[in-house]
């Protein structure tokens, strides 16, 4: 059986205040009346873009509000993975229930999937850190001086709903943007390591 795979992540199912928080530059991070109404484009968005076959890994804070979640879960097609998240605080058997497996991160074809972005002395092993917790907001390069740019750091793919008009990701879309910038040098990976040791250590 042939399926598509697809990345989201900080649907934040029920969270009202999400309507109320701020980006950096005062903007409202979700423009919406209501969680309600927020909460109903995405299942909408999800189920256009998903069919039941196709597998979704989320990377985390999918709901504070369980009532809300049980609701909302059996809505939501595919076969869905969870990489957990700061605000995934529900029991295991309860996330067991509406996913078929529960990770803190993965490695998906030397794609490193996390809830918060990695440290940047992570890169060498992995193609991209696609991530979440980050909301509208991304990870910026620094410059020779240690100073940070406003320039945004293209091995860090954030697939929060906020950043991507509350939809989910192909992974096709992916592999595109990592050819992309690889093909122009902005993500240069090194030559390919031994799984043996580092300094001594193994990796």
């Amino acid at each position: 059986m042939t399926y598509n795979i697809f990345f989201t992540s900080d649907m934040h199912f029920g969270h009202a205040n999400m309507c109320k928080f701020l980006n950096y530059d005062g903007t409202r991070v979700r423009p919406f009346d209501s969680a309600e109404e927020c909460d109903e484009l995405m299942i909408q968005n999800w189920n256009e873009m998903i069919k039941p076959t196709d597998k979704v890994y989320c990377l985390g804070d999918v709901s504070l509000n369980k009532s809300i979640a049980d609701k909302v879960m059996p809505r939501l097609n595919g076969k869905k993975c969870l990489i957990r998240g700061n605000h995934d605080n529900f029991v295991l058997k309860w996330y067991a229930l509406w996913f078929y497996d529960v990770r803190g991160c993965y490695n998906f074809e030397n794609y490193l999937m996390t809830h918060v972005p990695v440290h940047p002395d992570s890169k060498a092993r992995f193609k991209m850190n696609i991530h979440g917790h980050l909301h509208g907001g991304y990870v910026y390069k620094y410059n020779e001086h240690g100073e940070i740019t406003k320039i945004k750091d293209p091995w860090y793919r954030n697939v929060c709903v906020d950043a991507n008009d509350y939809k989910p990701i192909p992974y096709e879309q992916i592999q595109h943007e990592f050819s992309v910038y690889k093909q122009r040098g902005e993500i240069v990976l090194p030559p390919k390591m031994d799984r043996a040791t580092r300094n001594g250590e193994l990796i």
